[in-house]
């Protein structure tokens, strides 16, 4: 077995072709990571997106349809249908291109989907996350594992050069096509690519460059493990998903360590996929104390008694759902009552004047505006969290263990 295929069997070791996906743009890393994927064995799917930024882009993507049918890949062809044009086309174009296939793979029943990233991706995601500031989590590249809800992205090829899947594809004999974006120098991408090949002069390269990825990945887990330290010695998570963070141990502890609980404290109430900007962050905890009821990331943070308070912002809560979904990214119905409901929706104003005695639950009007009810037809049935449950239960998808989740990089 090669290298290449040695390298890409421990990357998949405990992943199956028959939940696998792969994203396939045509382009030489991702055709080369499908032709080996195939020869794996049954079970793969495919995804092309067509973004239609590109004139050729139906063709490539008709092109790679049938190579799939050649391999016997099943293949779907997904099109970016809201594409306004303007602002920054790349990352809208990506977003979505993450945002279909996630779908896609539902609807598929697959929970992994393969990347081609290269090991040279890695080395100028690195280069690139310098040259913006990054702090250890962003020095640590590429994840070769990503959890995202029920699907996870995976990296298999980031052990593989570039030069190396070229060879193996005219190896076998296998086309692949020149995306001309990829040598325009008006994305940074490619300016990261010309500056490799100028720095190396004064050592900076691309082994170099991933073995600080490496070194990074080591730090970030000793600081991820610190941080759940510190989230267990002074932070709460009542029964409503507020989260009180004790200030005298939180203020005692490295800045470093603050900034990443607090961060996560905030990504786990909203359901956000990414931090807050650092800025934003260190403002809102400098002003604790000072400016009571400041607004960050979909959350609402408060300082009382000692606490820093977390909780759901009124205006960001999610729109209702059917009760047998997530609803607000946490919650989910555990017990159903004998009144019929259809919807888990926030309580809000209206809700709570039909819940006389939720002072007696000892939550936070604030708290329970935010909370889920059960509703039909635009009619509260229950509200577990405000002290008129009928027989029904809601809780946190994960338990107040939860945030322990959203302490770790995705």
């Amino acid at each position: 077995m090669s290298d290449l295929a040695k390298g890409l069997e421990h990357a998949l070791f405990d992943i199956p072709n028959t939940t696998l996906g792969i994203a396939v743009s045509g382009g030489g890393d991702s055709v080369a990571l499908l032709h080996m994927l195939a020869a794996r064995g049954d079970g793969l799917r495919a995804v092309t997106v067509d973004h239609g930024l590109r004139r050729e882009s139906a063709e490539e993507a008709a092109q790679v349809a049938a190579v799939c049918k050649r391999l016997k890949v099943p293949h779907h062809v997904l099109t970016w249908e809201d594409c306004g044009k303007t602002g920054n086309l790349q990352d809208a174009a990506r977003q979505a291109r993450l945002r279909l296939i996630a779908a896609w793979a539902d609807a598929q029943n697959i929970n992994h989907i393969a990347l081609g990233h290269t090991f040279d991706d890695q080395a100028e995601t690195v280069l690139l996350r310098l040259a913006r500031g990054s702090g250890v989590d962003g020095l640590s590249g590429m994840a070769a594992r990503r959890a995202d809800g029920p699907l996870t992205w995976v990296r298999p090829l980031l052990h593989a050069r570039r030069d190396e899947l070229r060879a193996y594809l005219v190896e076998n004999g296998v086309d692949w096509i020149d995306d001309p974006s990829n040598e325009d120098p008006k994305y940074d991408r490619v300016k990261a690519r010309q500056a490799l090949a100028i720095l190396s002069d004064l050592g900076v390269t691309k082994d170099g460059l991933v073995a600080t990825a490496d070194h990074m990945k080591d730090a970030r887990v000793a600081l991820e493990a610190a941080t759940k330290t510190l989230a267990d010695a002074c932070l709460e998570i009542t029964d409503a998903g507020e989260a009180r963070l004790n200030i005298g141990a939180f203020d005692a502890a490295p800045d470093e360590l603050r900034y990443r609980l607090f961060s996560a404290t905030l990504q786990w109430i909203s359901g956000a996929p990414y931090r807050p900007r650092f800025d934003s962050l260190r403002g809102v905890l400098t002003r604790i104390g000072e400016a009571n009821g400041q607004t960050l990331h979909g959350c609402v943070i408060r300082s009382h008694s000692g606490s820093i308070i977390v909780r759901r912002e009124v205006a960001r809560v999610t729109p209702p759902c059917p009760i047998n979904s997530v609803w607000d990214h946490r919650w989910v119905v555990t017990k159903r009552g004998h009144d019929p409901a259809n919807t888990i929706a926030a309580l809000g104003e209206d809700g709570l004047r039909e819940c006389p005695s939720w002072r007696d639950t000892g939550h936070a009007r604030e708290v329970l505006l935010t909370s889920p009810a059960l509703w039909v037809d635009g009619q509260l049935v229950a509200a577990p969290l405000a002290g008129m449950a009928n027989g029904w239960a809601i809780e946190l998808k994960y338990g107040k263990k939860g945030l322990h989740k959203s302490l770790k990089t995705r």
